[in-house]
């Protein structure tokens, strides 16, 4: 009788009917939790496949490890040199976030667009005052990465009545909902127009501190930033200078350079943004997206099929 693939799950809190539907895909899989007080370089040691999260011991622990499933869109943090000069698979869970950051995406703008975040201010203070608020009908949004997440982003602004301008390394074909679909090289032409610039784009070392000093200065005053991506797609020190001194009108940040966001940053401080502690992909549905990504993927593996959401460890996604 062969051998039973290892699969060792390492995504802590996985629901019990989730590891049954993944114990169920096949009698030629052995499926091991990480264990309680146990170690979990022990555990990893003969596993072939891991789904969940991954470390540079767990991976240089490893003897049989092929693939790795994580289960999230962005991979920076799992991209350490070992594992990239490998022959070992890395996936991920890319399209299980379309929704709920798109979602949130467009409840930063709208917030910010009717000033919501300072009425709340308002309404903890007891006080009934008028303040000027806009429309985003008519006004033009910069979507910045136009994988899964802007996708989505874009078709939700279209029906908000908003112009579309979407920035990719892919040339793809326009979707109707995007007035143009642009190269990195017009980035500065996207950031003059842009009435929100949305940053949606996996973190690599092109994209490290994308935006800077230069880029937001190219914007409007009356702008505003949203960045659901990485903390570090833009350069948070002049980030906060803009936000501070009046470059750009304000921001919504789901991500920062440094999280948690320390309680002594003045990003705390400033009434212009709206912060949010990294909940972009948060919903109800996150476990059972990811498991359904990967029991696909796993049903692949088995028939020896190409799996879906492969990186490149290379490029960074």
């Amino acid at each position: 009788m062969p051998e039973k693939v290892k699969i060792l799950v390492t995504y802590r809190g996985l629901r019990e009917r989730y590891i049954r539907q993944i114990r169920e895909i096949s009698e030629r899989i052995d499926v091991e939790m990480v264990p309680d007080g146990g170690s979990i370089l022990d555990a990893v040691r003969d596993a072939e496949v891991i789904f969940g999260d991954l470390t540079k011991e767990m991976f240089i622990a490893s003897k049989k490890l092929r693939w790795v499933q994580v289960a999230s869109a962005g991979v920076d943090r799992y991209l350490f040199p070992e594992i990239v000069e490998s022959d070992v698979i890395l996936t991920t869970t890319s399209g299980m976030h379309r929704i709920p950051m798109s979602e949130l995406v467009l409840a930063m703008m709208l917030t910010l667009v009717k000033q919501l975040h300072r009425f709340v201010r308002l309404q903890s203070e007891g006080k009934w005052r008028r303040i000027n608020t806009e429309e985003l009908a008519g006004k033009t949004v910069g979507i910045i990465g136009f994988g899964n997440v802007g996708n989505e982003t874009a078709a939700k602004a279209k029906c908000f009545g908003m112009r579309v301008l979407a920035i990719d390394i892919a040339t793809i074909r326009r979707p109707t909902y995007v007035d143009e679909i642009l190269g990195p090289e017009d980035l500065d032409y996207v950031l003059r127009e842009s009435d929100y610039l949305v940053m949606t784009m996996p973190l690599t070392e092109k994209t490290h501190h994308m935006i800077g000093e230069r880029e937001l200065r190219l914007m409007k005053p009356t702008a505003y930033v949203v960045n659901v991506a990485r903390g570090a797609v833009i350069d948070n020190e002049a980030l906060l200078r803009a936000l501070k001194e009046g470059w750009i009108a304000g921001a919504g940040l789901d991500v920062f350079e440094q999280e948690p966001l320390p309680q002594d940053s003045e990003f705390w401080k400033l009434n212009n943004i709206v912060i949010t502690p990294h909940i972009g992909g948060s919903s109800r549905q996150y476990q059972k997206r990811s498991v359904k990504i990967f029991c696909g993927n796993l049903r692949r593996y088995l028939e020896g099929k190409p799996l879906m959401n492969m990186v490149d460890k290379k490029a960074g996604y």
